[in-house]
């Protein structure tokens, strides 16, 4: 929820975010990731000095180029939805795309590539 990411965020200087979900291969945002970006939108909306890098990461499946697209295209898709439909300053929040260049678990089993696939909210 918001104020666990909030201060997730304070604690570390960033919070990864697992309920932002795409099909394979695509940037546009699934319906299943609403309530993810209602606690975004509330977290940003408490503290309105909170600037963010929103930063995709993809699991390893795919080229490194195609990945380091998809990972940027899936962050802005954040942002757009965060700024069209929450409401959500704009100037607050910057994409970023590392793609598979920052995994948090092995791309060698089929868990440790979900847990790669992520969103993740860094303090600017």
């Amino acid at each position: 929820d918001a104020n666990s990411m909030a201060n997730t965020i304070k604690t570390t200087g960033k919070v990864a975010v697992y309920g932002i979900y795409f099909d394979t291969g695509k940037s546009e945002l699934k319906p299943e990731s609403l309530n993810a970006l209602i606690e975004i939108s509330k977290m940003l909306k408490a503290d309105p000095s909170l600037k963010l890098y929103v930063v995709g990461h993809t699991d390893n499946v795919g080229t490194f180029d195609s990945n380091i697209k998809l990972s940027m295209d899936r962050a802005a898709a954040v942002i757009n939805a965060l700024v069209t439909k929450h409401s959500v300053n704009a100037a607050n929040l910057k994409p970023f795309g590392n793609g598979p260049c920052a995994p948090v678990a092995t791309n060698e089993t089929a868990e440790g590539k979900a847990l790669n696939r992520r969103v993740e909210l860094v303090k600017q």
